[in-house]
């Protein structure tokens, strides 16, 4: 598949990327690692992996801005571009040798207007060689495959992901959390909690996932996700059903095929204070 001048671009930065963070992986025994916060870890891998983008990013389109999530905003505050990237999404599964960790990057253009909209991303799992891929109107892609969500009607069928809160997260956001649990856990055939905010969005792209939902989380986790799910013919949106394309520094996410999409979002609503 003949791919645009910006995917070609992204996606050689993340297979870049991605090769010293599968060695890394093979060895994470012997990664050093700090502590930036509780259950918040950042390894040698990851801080590599950003630089890594960064420089291929910036050396093909050297007037776009940035959002990454190790070195936060640069470029011009009055960007028309900018990327939006997270080196390794499901860092505490890489440490702890989970294959299941991403490599994500999504980008934004402003218009004369003002309105902001995401116009391309991927999600890369090196681990399983899964590119998760989408541009606006084009549509998304795993690989060379052509993607949909699922078309699953009832509740009681469906399949959900999450984020379960951690330590850091917020006390408003644990209650809502288990607010929403305790009303979905006895409608649904399942609800799981993989550790990647970046794969849960692409899950549903893929209809592995029927909706996913998360309070909280950052731009970078979900950037290009938001895309894939739409291009594969779902909606991503807050719980008040508004669209996330200006990528707000915390979002609340809901995220679903177009059948069930509704339901969790009300959902999700309600048990918000």
């Amino acid at each position: 598949m003949r791919l645009s001048p910006h995917m070609t671009v992204m996606q050689n930065a993340a297979q870049k990327a991605a090769r010293r963070l599968l060695r890394d992986f093979n060895e994470v025994e012997q990664l050093q690692v700090s502590i930036k916060g509780p259950g918040d870890f950042v390894s040698q891998a990851d801080l590599r992996a950003e630089t890594t983008i960064h420089e291929e990013l910036a050396r093909a389109r050297p007037g776009y801005a940035f959002l990454m999530e190790e070195s936060g905003a640069s470029g011009s505050e009055g960007w028309t571009w900018r990327w939006v990237v997270d080196p390794l999404d499901g860092t505490t599964n890489f440490l702890h040798g989970l294959p299941h960790w991403a490599i994500s990057i999504g980008l934004q253009r402003r218009l004369p207007d003002g309105t902001i909209e995401i116009v391309a991303g991927l999600v890369y799992n090196p681990a399983a060689n899964e590119m998760f891929w989408a541009e606006k109107g084009v549509g998304a892609f795993l690989n060379d495959r052509r993607l949909r969500v699922s078309a699953r009607r009832s509740m009681q069928e469906s399949l959900f992901a999450t984020g379960i809160p951690f330590a850091k997260v917020s006390a408003r956001n644990r209650l809502s959390f288990a607010r929403t649990l305790g009303a979905l856990m006895p409608q649904v055939a399942g609800i799981r909690r993989f550790g990647a905010a970046a794969l849960d969005l692409a899950w549903v792209a893929a209809g592995r996932y029927d909706g996913y939902w998360e309070l909280g989380i950052k731009p970078w986790d979900c950037a290009a996700g938001i895309l894939l799910v739409r291009e594969a013919g779902g909606y991503a949106t807050n719980p008040a059903g508004e669209d996330l394309n200006d990528l707000p520094a915390s979002i609340d996410a809901v995220v679903g095929n177009p059948h069930l999409h509704a339901q969790l979002r009300e959902l999700v609503a309600s048990s918000i204070d």
